[in-house]
Parts: structure tokens; sequence; C-alpha cells
């Protein structure tokens, strides 16, 4: 897509960075570079911002979840924080990457911060 053809709200960055985060599934440093490229892809436009946004909340709360799941692992509810992870993330990312798909932005989320929508 040439520079003269791109529309005002261009998600490419935040498709990408979806892409990244599902990957991360099975090559955790994508993640990493996900978020990296969430940080320096923001101030575009406000419609990529939300999942910008987005996405980077997801980041640090997956990370968050993941270490209580590392200490909660001793008293052997760590899998259970983990498995719940598992979903929560693959939600948002799969709800993300629709409404990116589609143009619109991340208005909130529902189901307690499972979805977005």
């Amino acid at each position: 897509m040439t520079p003269d053809t791109r529309t005002t709200n261009d998600l490419t960055p935040a498709k990408i960075i979806y892409g990244l985060y599902a990957v991360g599934y099975l090559v955790a440093l994508t993640t990493l570079a996900g978020v990296v490229y969430a940080y320096l892809s923001r101030g575009q436009n406000a419609v990529l911002d939300t999942h910008l946004q987005f996405q980077i909340r997801t980041f640090w709360i997956s990370l968050l979840l993941a270490v209580i799941g590392m200490v909660t692992m001793m008293i052997g509810i760590g899998f259970l924080v983990w498995a719940f992870l598992a979903v929560w993330g693959l939600i948002r990312v799969v709800s993300g990457f629709l409404l990116a798909n589609d143009d619109k932005p991340i208005t909130g989320t529902k189901y307690w911060g499972v979805m977005a929508y």
C-alpha cells in the first residue's frame, strides 16, 4: 500500500501486533516484540491508538497473571491461573483483531475485561 492510498485509520500495526501476540503462544518472545511495537506505533491516529492501548494493557495484565500463576504453582492453583490466562488472552487477541479487521475502534471491554467491543 503506497502512502497516497492509505486511509487515515490504517490499522495495520494493530493487526501485526495481534498476530505477534497470537504467535506468542508458541514463541513468547514475539509478545515482547509486539508490546514494543505497540509503544512505538502510538500517536498515528485515534482509532489505532484505542487498539494499541488495549494491546499494551493486555501485555501488562498477562505478565501480572503469569507471575501470579507462577507464585501460586506451589499451592496447586497456578495451573488454573495459567489456563485462565491462556483463554483470556486468546479471546482478547481474537476480539481485538476482528474489530481492527473491520476498521472499528475499541470502545471498551465486556465480560470483566475479557472481550473487546
